[in-house]
């Protein structure tokens, strides 16, 4: 896409990325579900320059976790904004993440997420 709506959503909870997933539907974004870090880092591998951000749990199960998935898309696109959700890790927020991000804390209400996307996406974080 070119209207810079396609977000990536990276959690390994279906109920919770199915969820995330409805709300920016609803509010006007085009998402890409990844339900682990692995196959978040594919998506970003193939279609990096079509992603206008990156939403992403940390705990991601096996695999690549959230800051990995962030490494990753900041390698292939250095000014992506990116979101990252979680229920015990906003303390490990300064140490891992990439510059110029968010952490929202698990829970949150659905507002809260969708006003923070489009506040990022209308005022980059660059």
């Amino acid at each position: 896409m070119s209207d810079g709506s396609l977000l990536l959503v990276v959690e390994d909870e279906p109920l919770i990325l199915w969820t995330v997933q409805e709300m920016l539907e609803i509010g006007g974004y085009a998402v890409l579900p990844a339900f682990s870090g692995s196959e978040a880092i594919t998506i970003l591998d193939g279609r990096h320059h079509e992603i206008a951000g990156v939403i992403t749990d940390v705990r991601l199960g096996l695999g690549p976790n959230g800051w990995e998935v962030s490494w990753r898309a900041r390698e292939l696109q250095p000014d992506i904004p990116v979101i990252y959700v979680s229920g015990d890790s906003a303390a490990e927020w300064p140490l891992y993440s990439v510059p110029k991000s968010i952490m929202i804390p698990k829970p949150y209400e659905t507002a809260q997420m969708l006003t923070t996307v489009s506040s990022v996406l209308v005022s980059p974080m660059r």
